[in-house]
């Protein structure tokens, strides 16, 4: 078969993102797209050319909860994601976002929640924010070297806090007028207009601002009145786009009312994605509730889906700065204290510690985390005697109860003892069941958040490996469930693989589908001032990863062009199939094209 092309992708086992079966087949790429998927050799002359023989060649992959807001300002291009395949993540989460809201109020939204460096969220945005609309916040990210490709829900928070204030929205006396409504209205429709997917709310309590002036005070959205939600929720369901939202989960039954907004009889479906499907050690039961409720609600003509990460819910903790915390009263009291001299005389306070264990012994009311000190391992600190035993075994050892064993350690050396415990996702079997439901979609990685606590960048590969080695699911369903699943019910451009497609892609080689994707490293973070992240390192597992027909990694670096020539883009929702950019182009690709 005679024709030019830029990149040809040579003899692999090729997954197009639908679920079919997969092939041996030849790519033939120009233009940013697809234009040949062969059973026979294809011409090479003049093409960067991959041997892709024994190796598997799928969409990338999509990620559908980031935290990336401030990270993508400063380092777009988001090489965390991409050299693990990724290649279109979405932001905006968790009714946070940076769309409207100014750098203080910014940083008071994510960084306590989201554990996101304060004084680089101030910076990012007194440095590079541009725009005061939706459509100026699209235009700024295609003016940034974008690696992946973005697209974004509006936050519910984000919206309050720019409309009534910051101080006003998280004022349980205030109520939003008339007028602020209509205004959340227009601007939640001309953030759809720009083409985001919809918008992200968040009802628990648990998540509070940072700051001074308002410490402590949960996010805006918490404060949303029913009328007002439905009025957004409203424009949602008018117009397909989606609503991702989080449960009031100290009120388990507000759960109901919010399934039956999904509902569509006589008003068509609301999208909803909710967090989140797990198997959490604390309740043990409740797994065998998600699935029939979604089920539920989707045979009444919703279109509701739970986010669910397919990977044990590893977290470490520096100290006590851990969001878990926030859970109960005497956590969330220590976590309101910013200076160490009074954070430390309340962790000695004998009345503080009653409370404590009292709330840590408690086995009522809704939690995620277990509260269970024999299950947190010391990691580092610098006693040695300690590194390696559980908080509940040095309490053993000091005859006294794991609590004060824990407060102990975390006032004598705070945040230099760094300590693991696993949430949840814990028992495989459990697992494999809950990444097989329908009514499930894969995500909720946090990636770009909470960069001292956890590491899920590379969580298809690990999918992958235990559909490849456990065989609970075939691998052609386990990919489109990371691929074209997300991308068809988000409405984006994004997680298929055929002629006509952009050549959004990676390239993986399964005799690497092993243990080294189930294992967590650090590298510094030079924009965040040299901070150390938790990352993923495996990179014989990605061969190359390719971004509109760009090589951006492999063969385990990084390539030029990552970071400093855009090759994604923002994806609209709805946009038409195969849609390149020609900026994302190279330059003599973009001189043809125009």
């Amino acid at each position: 078969m005679a024709m030019g092309f830029d990149v040809v992708v040579r003899g692999g086992r090729w997954f197009d993102g639908t679920g079919a079966a997969s092939a041996i087949r030849h790519l033939g790429i120009s233009g940013g797209r697809v234009v040949a998927v062969s059973a026979e050799a294809l011409d090479e002359e003049g093409a960067e050319v991959v041997d892709a023989s024994g190796k598997w060649v799928m969409p990338g992959f999509v990620d559908v909860h980031t935290h990336y807001d401030v990270e993508v300002l400063v380092a777009p291009g988001l090489g965390e994601s991409v050299r693990h395949g990724v290649t279109t993540v979405l932001f905006g989460s968790c009714s946070l976002g940076t769309v409207h809201v100014d750098p203080l109020d910014a940083a008071d939204l994510f960084s306590r929640v989201e554990a996101v460096p304060r004084e680089h969220v101030i910076a990012a945005l007194e440095d590079g924010k541009s725009w005061t609309s939706a459509a100026g916040y699209v235009e700024a990210l295609e003016r940034l070297p974008l690696g992946p490709n973005v697209t974004a829900f509006l936050g519910q928070s984000d919206l309050r806090a720019a409309v009534m204030g910051l101080g006003r929205a998280t004022d349980p006396a205030v109520k939003p007028s008339d007028e602020e409504v209509r205004r959340m209205e227009g601007m939640l429709r001309e953030a759809l207009d720009a083409g985001m997917v919809g918008m992200s709310e968040m009802l628990n309590p648990w998540d509070k601002l940072d700051g001074d002036r308002y410490r402590s005070r949960t996010l805006p959205s918490t404060f949303a009145t029913r009328k007002e939600r439905r009025r957004l929720h409203r424009i949602l369901r008018r117009s397909g786009r989606i609503l991702q939202s989080i449960p009031n989960l100290t009120l388990p039954v507000a759960l109901i009312p919010a399934l039956i907004e999904s509902i569509g009889i006589g008003r068509g479906a609301l999208k909803t994605s909710y967090l989140t499907a797990a198997d959490v050690k604390a309740n043990p039961f409740l797994m065998h509730l998600l699935g029939p409720l979604a089920s539920a609600v989707n045979r009444l003509r919703g279109d509701f889906r739970w986010q669910h990460l397919p990977v044990p819910f590893d977290i470490y903790a520096d100290g006590i700065d851990l969001v878990v915390f926030e859970e109960f009263g005497s956590g969330r009291a220590a976590l309101h204290l910013k200076e160490k001299v009074e954070r430390d005389a309340l962790l000695n306070d004998e009345a503080y510690r009653r409370r404590f264990r009292k709330e840590y012994e408690s086995r009522f009311g809704p939690r995620v985390w277990h509260r269970d000190f024999y299950d947190a391992h010391i990691v580092a600190c610098p006693d040695p005697d300690v590194v390696g035993r559980t908080f509940g075994e040095v309490g053993d050892l000091r005859g006294i109860h794991p609590v004060d064993a824990f407060l102990d350690l975390v006032v004598e050396h705070g945040t230099a003892i760094r300590w693991h415990t696993v949430i949840s996702n814990h028992r495989p079997k459990e697992l494999n069941k809950i990444s097989s439901w329908s009514g499930v979609q894969m995500g909720f990685s946090d990636a770009g958040a909470h960069l001292r606590n956890m590491a899920f960048y590379n969580f298809p590969l690990r999918l992958l490996r235990r559909a490849h080695h456990e065989g609970f699911m075939s691998i052609e369903r386990a990919v489109h469930r990371l691929t074209g699943e997300l991308g068809a019910w988000y409405g984006i451009d994004a997680g298929f693989l055929r002629e006509g497609d952009r050549a959004d892609l990676v390239i993986v080689d399964p005799a690497y589908l092993d243990e080294s994707v189930d294992e967590l490293s650090e590298a510094p973070v030079p924009e965040y001032g040299g901070l150390s992240r938790m990352v993923n390192r495996n990179d014989a597992t990605v061969v190359a990863t390719f971004v509109a027909g760009t090589r951006v990694f492999g063969a385990g670096s990084y390539a030029p062009v990552l970071g400093s020539r855009r090759t994604g883009r923002f994806l609209r929702a709805g946009e038409a199939r195969g849609t390149v950019d020609p900026r994302t182009l190279p330059g003599e690709r973009l001189a043809s094209a125009g």
